[in-house]
């Protein structure tokens, strides 16, 4: 059947042709499966469609809190028995948080195949696809579509609390969440809280139990770098958290990894609790270029695709694996705390900012004086405690979003009455910064008020390129990393006002000048 409309993605109303329409979960399903195939359901039933939601494989579902939020929201999951033969599901079939013909599915025949997953892509030239391995949850993934679609997400039917709760499980309680799409579900997702507790409360099972003590009795940990590498049998996810918020309050440790082996990959844990170490960002160094990971600066998590270990790594075993990569991490940085450093501004030289135009929005025209806000971007969501009439919001040319007082703005920046265009100004525009009001719980498009502004060239800096991976640990309490060829800056007015800046960026924004 053609495609309504060529897309670059998968869009909902582009299978709406299709009936019957079967959405297929993972075997073994989590609450993430349940609630996003769940999503699925509720759109199609919408449009009339004759919809089944199903799942095989060996076990029904016998977990408390799934058993608990099957029935408690009546979701109308139905068990597939595993036969000789592959069942045929007439029309079309749809894999929610999985991908067909992946081992961790049941194969069925249908007319035709469709997947919407956040996993690592496993299945190539399937045109019906979606996958987005940047989510932390497939329940994210559908909510961002049933968004796009017109469908109004409400929890009338339920639908709110499963994704939410699916959301909420697959991020180990939202301590994993590292992309603002997931942040934005979580925050604009209506549920029942009081469901949601039940839910939680019914998480762990006596042999889950089991499984946390055999893992955490089985442990390595390094003297040196103070940190711990845990394997632990297959479980829920939730259960490496657990086992390694426990890890954390041994008094010796300061980061530790927790991870499990399934059929796809590696699911891990990560944390941390000093400063020097961001857990997301380290969740993102064990996964580089074989997965993906991040979550907070304490708590992350990720997930590494077998087929990509194995062709990068052999048959080293993932301990050996985990074991090198944290003391290679641990090992691989100079540290520079900018209270403390002193420049040698001989081996610096002096640049100063191009006239590119860039963005800014003045809070206080989007948000009342006074109202707390979180701006929300691709890197992270930066806390303004309250907005006064002196806050301006910049838009950089890389699409970072950064608060600066009026005072600064002035000084640096004139303003222009050039259209600001988000997607022309920035050259990677992956997710349209937000501000979110922490009163009302409102989102707003920062771009709906961005205007232009353009350097004025008054700011100078001092800086080199560096060599090597470095940390900054900034005056204002964030450390930030830097690789070789980024640049390490110092203001002009202010020594000790030491960052980095990417060397894209710089190339973009800097030149050399004379002093």
């Amino acid at each position: 059947m053609e495609l309504k409309e060529k897309r670059t993605e998968l869009w909902l109303e582009d299978l709406e042709d299709y009936n019957p329409i079967t959405i297929q979960c993972h075997d073994n399903p989590d609450a993430d499966a349940i609630a996003s195939g769940y999503g699925l359901y509720c759109y199609f039933q919408s449009k009339g469609k004759d919809v089944s939601l199903v799942y095989s494989g060996r076990n029904q579902i016998q977990k408390s809190n799934l058993v608990l939020m099957r029935d408690m929201l009546k979701i109308p999951v139905e068990y597939i028995p595993v036969g000789e033969e592959p069942v045929y599901r007439p029309g079309l079939l749809i894999t929610a948080d999985c991908q067909y013909g992946a081992g961790n599915v049941t194969r069925m025949n249908a007319d035709a195949v469709a997947i919407i997953d956040h996993h690592q892509r496993e299945i190539e030239d399937m045109e019906l696809t979606r996958i987005h391995s940047g989510l932390g949850s497939c329940s994210t993934l559908v909510w961002q579509m049933l968004l796009e679609a017109g469908y109004e997400v409400t929890d009338e039917n339920g639908l709110g609390t499963a994704l939410y709760y699916g959301l909420y499980t697959d991020t180990n309680q939202f301590s994993e969440i590292f992309n603002p799409t997931d942040r934005d579900a979580r925050d604009m997702l209506p549920f029942k809280q009081s469901l949601v507790t039940t839910f939680r409360n019914s998480n762990i099972s006596l042999e889950e139990l089991d499984i946390a003590g055999i893992a955490m009795r089985d442990y390595f940990y390094d003297d040196h770098y103070k940190f711990a590498v845990v394997r632990s049998q297959p479980c829920d996810p939730n259960i490496l958290g657990l086992i390694n918020d426990f890890l954390l309050q041994v008094d010796k440790m300061e980061t530790s990894v927790v991870f499990n082996e399934n059929s796809e990959g590696y699911k891990i844990s990560v944390r941390s609790c000093v400063q020097e170490v961001n857990a997301s960002e380290l969740a993102s160094f064990l996964t580089e270029g074989i997965g993906s990971g991040g979550g907070h600066y304490e708590k992350a998590g990720g997930f590494i695709s077998k087929k990509k270990y194995v062709k990068k790594f052999g048959d080293k075993l993932p301990e050996t694996y985990f074991k090198e990569r944290m003391a290679e991490y641990h090992e691989g940085f100079e540290l520079i705390y900018a209270k403390d450093y002193e420049a040698d501004l001989a081996e610096f030289k002096l640049y100063e900012k191009l006239k590119n135009p860039i963005g800014y929005v003045k809070a206080d025209e989007v948000v009342p004086i006074g109202t707390p806000i979180i701006v929300r971007t691709m890197e992270g969501d930066t806390d303004i405690i309250k907005v006064t009439e002196k806050d301006y919001i910049m838009i950089g040319v890389d699409g970072e979003v950064y608060p600066i007082k009026e005072e600064k703005f002035n000084r640096s920046y004139e303003k222009s009455d050039r259209e600001y265009c988000f997607e022309r100004d920035v050259v990677d525009a992956q997710y349209i910064p937000t501000i979110r009001n922490c009163l009302t719980g409102e989102n707003t498009a920062i771009t709906s008020y961005a205007k232009t502004c353009i350097p004025t060239g008054q700011a100078r800096i001092y800086a080199k390129p560096v060599v090597g991976d470095v940390k900054v640990f900034t005056l204002w309490g964030k450390y930030y990393r830097g690789r070789t060829g980024d640049y390490l800056a110092v203001r002009c007015d202010d020594l000790h006002d030491v960052y980095l800046i990417n060397k894209n960026i710089f190339a973009k924004t800097y030149a050399e000048c004379e002093g």
